[in-house]
């Protein structure tokens, strides 16, 4: 087995993670399963948020936006993902608000020729205790900064 560090390629805007596709993800066919997408995709929403302080730790949040809900989750598949193996998630926000953000994201080959699915992910922070939307704290703020997407310019 192969324990070759991928390079992250640059991206105009958003963040690239790789995560990998294992065996157990594939259907009777081979192929990724359709339900696993959200499951990658998770996998690599998680670590960037977690490398900037914004995660879980021994179950339990250590930071209060790490507590959210996916409120819709939109997917299009363009070809599939065969095997196991690396996989290019490309993600970033398309909005951030008060108490929700709404992601893009796709899914790509590792040297980026072949985009396999696409979609949105939108999600709401809540409180803790009281289960209702509540408002992002200026850290949440900084890092979402980091991943949204520039305004098209002016034609």
């Amino acid at each position: 087995m192969s324990h070759a560090i991928i390079e992250q390629p640059a991206v105009e805007f958003g963040h690239v993670e790789h995560v990998t596709v294992h065996f157990d993800d594939l259907d009777a066919l081979g192929l990724l399963h359709n339900a696993r997408y959200a499951v990658l995709l998770e996998r690599a929403l998680t670590p960037y948020w977690a490398e900037r302080g914004i995660s879980f730790s021994g179950g339990r949040q250590i930071a209060p936006d790490a507590f959210h809900a996916v409120r819709e989750f939109s997917i299009t598949y363009r070809a599939p993902i065969t095997g196991t193996g690396p996989v290019a998630v490309h993600f970033w926000l398309e909005h951030f608000g008060t108490s929700s953000a709404e992601y893009a994201y796709r899914f790509r080959s590792t040297d980026g020729g072949t985009v396999y699915a696409e979609g949105r992910r939108a999600i709401v922070r809540l409180d803790p205790a009281t289960r209702r939307p509540t408002p992002w704290t200026e850290a949440a703020r900084a890092v979402a900064a980091t991943l949204l997407r520039p305004a098209p310019a002016p034609a």
